[in-house]
């Protein structure tokens, strides 16, 4: 038996969907007829997933809100379909709304939650679906969603620190590019109109600016085609495993941002994989899921060498310090968990540590990148006032003399 997903229309004319399990695609509409409903479309189950709602992903946010629901339905006692199906129905998000219906439908049918959930990958990770996968092994999936609660409003609370951290810095950036286009496109060619009609010699920064001008006015489609095609052939590249693997490296290269990149990512590793494995999740298999789960190729490159290494009997202290990724407090960090057998507190605390070092360089990253801004700022406005007032200068000169 193979499961469809269906479109159509009922006896009364009203828009249905759903899935339905037959034979073949001609037995599953003979059944959809025998129900009096029309098939508009009907294709395999797995198919429709990823064509229709799965080509979106579900935000942060959506997610931590149906988690906080979820323990909070799971802790008081109420029956997880009938949780799952409750939250279908009042769910704001459409995608969300989707999966969690096709959930309730796969719960009815005998499939446990995680796997239910592991049909839906760009919605529900490999990580999110272990660590319910244990909760239900252990009958503690009230545990499980608390869990991934803490996990993910860390997660929200790091992102927001970022983008407002970023965000005074990118105003000025995108303030400076628009002033750059207007100046060149409106206020030069109207001075340069002056200085040529005295036709007396023009000092170095008025031709540099003259020059860039004329270029902005007469080439800026061409330039605005050619910054379209780097953009798109760029955005292509990085969605090759070489391309990605390159921009990950050098985002962790970057100045001023890099360390804070690095250490994020690092916060995010070591909170992930004590969350597994105070679940239960073997430290082998905890890393692969991790892995994914960090966002960044080359560490996931070299944390999957860790679990190599690991695999091979080598501790986690060992194939960390081979890994280059930890900085020698964590790495002492690891030893007493090993000793100890507290590796997932130990974890915890390393993804605290790192997070606290974040926050303390989001604090002093404005007023680090701030003398760059007025640097760059202040030689555009010297250049701009040198090209336009030297020559002023020299014509009021030439008039004087003449007068």
């Amino acid at each position: 038996m193979s499961q469809f997903y269906y479109r159509g229309r009922d006896s009364g004319g009203r828009a249905v969907k759903g899935f339905i399990e037959a034979a073949s695609q001609d037995a599953a509409f003979d059944l959809l007829l025998g129900r009096r409903i029309r098939a508009e479309s009907l294709r395999p189950a797995r198919q429709a997933i990823q064509l229709d709602w799965l080509q979106k992903r579900v935000t942060l946010d959506e997610m931590l809100m149906f988690s906080r629901q979820m323990y909070s339905l799971t802790k008081a006692g109420i029956p997880i379909l009938r949780a799952i199906a409750g939250l279908a129905e009042t769910s704001p998000s459409k995608v969300l709304r989707a999966a969690l219906a096709d959930l309730t439908q796969q719960l009815e049918g005998g499939r446990t939650l995680s796997t239910a959930m592991s049909r839906h990958p760009r919605i529900f990770s490999s990580l999110y679906v272990s660590v319910i996968h244990v909760g239900e092994n252990t009958g503690r999936l009230d545990q499980a969603f608390l869990q991934l609660t803490e996990y993910l409003t860390q997660e929200q609370e790091t992102k927001r620190r970022l983008k407002a951290a970023v965000r005074y810095p990118l105003f000025v950036v995108a303030a400076i590019v628009v002033a750059m286009v207007i100046v060149n496109l409106k206020v030069i060619p109207q001075f340069a109109k002056v200085f040529a009609r005295f036709k007396a010699e023009l000092p170095l920064p008025t031709r540099i600016l003259i020059g860039t001008s004329d270029f902005f006015v007469h080439y800026w489609p061409w330039m605005l085609a050619v910054l379209l095609a780097l953009a798109i052939g760029w955005w292509r590249w990085l969605a090759t495993e070489r391309g990605r693997l390159f921009w990950d490296d050098r985002k962790l290269r970057l100045p001023i941002m890099g360390s804070i990149i690095n250490r994020t990512l690092l916060a995010r590793f070591a909170r992930s994989l004590g969350m597994m494995l105070q679940a239960g999740v073997p430290l082998p298999q905890a890393l692969n899921l991790v892995a994914d789960a960090v966002g960044n190729a080359l560490m996931k490159l070299k944390i999957l060498a860790m679990r190599q290494g690991i695999e091979g009997g080598d501790t986690l202290l060992r194939t960390g310090h081979q890994s280059g990724l930890f900085s020698p407090l964590i790495l002492q960090m690891f030893a007493v968990g090993e000793e100890t057998g507290n590796i997932d507190e130990m974890l915890v605390e390393a993804a605290g540590f790192y997070e606290r070092e974040v926050d303390y360089d989001l604090a002093s990253l404005t007023a680090r990148i701030e003398p760059i801004l007025i640097v760059i700022v202040g030689a555009m406005v010297l250049l701009l006032a040198l090209g336009i007032f030297l020559p002023m200068w020299d014509l009021m000169r030439a008039y004087k003399g003449q007068g």
